[in-house]
């Protein structure tokens, strides 16, 4: 089994390498950092190569600080993913992976998210991801050939830079969680569950094409995931309730002037977003690997 990953110098797309290879599969990354251009991928490549699979990882991040202009969104979600599978279909690869996100799907809801509910997301970032979704759907396959489209909720794993290791910083320097008056559930997904569900569907061409959603079991409110961290550091929590109204005209102020917290980073922080991973795990006929705590648990440790 050779398979083709794109974005392979990323967060994800090293910890996909390893466990891909640790899987006994062969890889072949392609990333801008180690000087490809994914132009350089053509169908006489993947074909030569002898690629099996293309793992589509390769994209431009959701951007908190709102630097990346509409345009190059799409630039780099729709049309690059809209050409690597032009390519797909007239070479002789017979599964294309494409990683999008749960932010395709809706930003906040007060609902389960599930695969069978119609997308509304409101973001750039989610609407790039879904038009390139919604290409690739309305494409016709032959029978030998199947497209898997992953919407993973927020990845954390070691090395991540997100949200996840603000929060760990806030707590490390002692400072207190103000944002305790907020109380939500979200769901995340430990970059092992994601490279676990990867490796399964690689291995099992009985897993039919279609939109799978990936994410730890169980959702964890913000305030129980400041206390997993105060517990790796051995700290008291130290969690107030500072009056909404007062965070929320701060973070009005701070998408203008650099605050530590924005309207879009205080919405990824406190809103709600639950995942059902139910038929992905139905799919493989396996739990998840990972439980979100024990998964947090060894994010929050390689922060040390």
């Amino acid at each position: 089994m050779r398979v083709l990953v794109t974005g392979s110098s990323g967060f994800i797309g090293q910890h996909m390498l390893t466990s891909l290879q640790n899987n006994f599969v062969q890889c072949v990354p392609f990333s801008r950092k180690n000087g490809y251009r994914y132009t350089d991928i053509s169908i006489d490549l993947i074909n030569n190569e002898k690629i099996d699979v293309i793992l589509h990882l390769a994209g431009l991040a959701h951007d908190t600080n709102n630097v990346n202009n509409e345009k190059l969104y799409y630039e780099v979600n729709t049309e690059l993913t809209k050409d690597l599978f032009d390519k797909f279909i007239y070479s002789n690869a017979s599964t294309f992976i494409y990683l999008s996100s749960i932010k395709a799907l809706a930003d906040m809801s007060e609902d389960i998210l599930t695969e069978n509910l119609t997308p509304n997301p409101r973001s750039v970032y989610g609407k790039s991801k879904l038009a390139a979704e919604n290409y690739l759907l309305n494409q016709s396959l032959t029978n030998s050939k199947r497209i898997i489209i992953l919407r993973p909720a927020m990845v954390y794993g070691a090395g991540n830079k997100g949200n996840l290791n603000l929060l760990y910083q806030i707590v490390a320097k002692g400072m207190p969680w103000p944002l305790g008056a907020y109380e939500n559930l979200r769901s995340f997904c430990s970059v092992e569950n994601l490279c676990f569900v990867v490796n399964e569907i690689i291995q099992n061409p009985s897993i039919a094409s279609g939109i799978y959603h990936i994410a730890d079991d169980e959702p964890i409110s913000t305030n129980d995931l400041i206390r997993e961290i105060a517990k790796v550091l051995k700290r008291k929590p130290r969690i107030w309730k500072a009056p909404k109204y007062l965070v929320n005209f701060l973070a009005r102020i701070g998408d203008n002037i650099k605050l530590p917290i924005n309207t879009e980073r205080l919405h990824k922080l406190t809103s709600s977003l639950r995942v059902s991973n139910g038929k992905i795990s139905a799919a493989i006929g396996k739990p998840m690997p990972v439980s979100v705590r024990e998964g947090l648990f060894k994010t929050l440790s390689s922060f040390k």
